[in-house]
């Protein structure tokens, strides 16, 4: 069952992160063809995209790997079961939040792409959304790491070194 639940949480995460919100931005562009696209704006948005989501996987793995544990926790309810150590190296030396910083990116790039205020405005509301994942997120970490945590907000950015 923990197996199935971990697998499930990282199945969430990759049709949400990856999938859903770019389809939203998609969808609010109208649709646009690919097709239209040019060539440098084609090239600099997957150019963001591979950047983006090369962080978010290098973050879950080292998460992963060095955590024991999962990112899959969303607003307080655990999806997934949650890492057991606080994590301040490799990825989250740079930020507190690399798998979101990695996501920004990620969309920024959608959003080069796309090149559509409509899809800007899901990017947006994207990012208000996450500011308060976040920061319910930092809540718990407060409470699971205390002062260990305290000292490592004070020498890390949230989401930018």
């Amino acid at each position: 069952m923990h197996k199935l639940r971990e697998i499930a949480g990282y199945a969430l995460g990759c049709l949400m992160f990856v999938l859903l919100i770019p389809t939203l931005m998609w969808l609010a562009s109208g649709r646009p063809d690919f097709f239209a696209i040019s060539a440098w704006r084609m090239v600099f948005a997957i150019v963001l995209a591979v950047l983006g989501l090369s962080l978010s996987v290098w973050s879950i793995v080292y998460m992963r790997r060095k955590g024991d544990g999962n990112p899959m926790d969303a607003f307080g309810h655990e999806v997934a079961p949650r890492t057991k150590h606080l994590m301040t190296e490799g990825p989250y030396r740079l930020s507190r939040n690399p798998m979101l910083t990695g996501s920004f990116i990620y969309y920024a790039g959608v959003c080069v792409l796309l090149w559509s205020w409509r899809a800007l405005l899901v990017f947006v509301a994207f990012i208000i959304i996450m500011l308060f994942q976040v920061r319910s997120e930092e809540k718990r970490l407060r409470k699971d790491f205390g002062e260990e945590y305290e000292a490592y907000c004070r020498r890390t950015g949230r989401f930018w070194p």
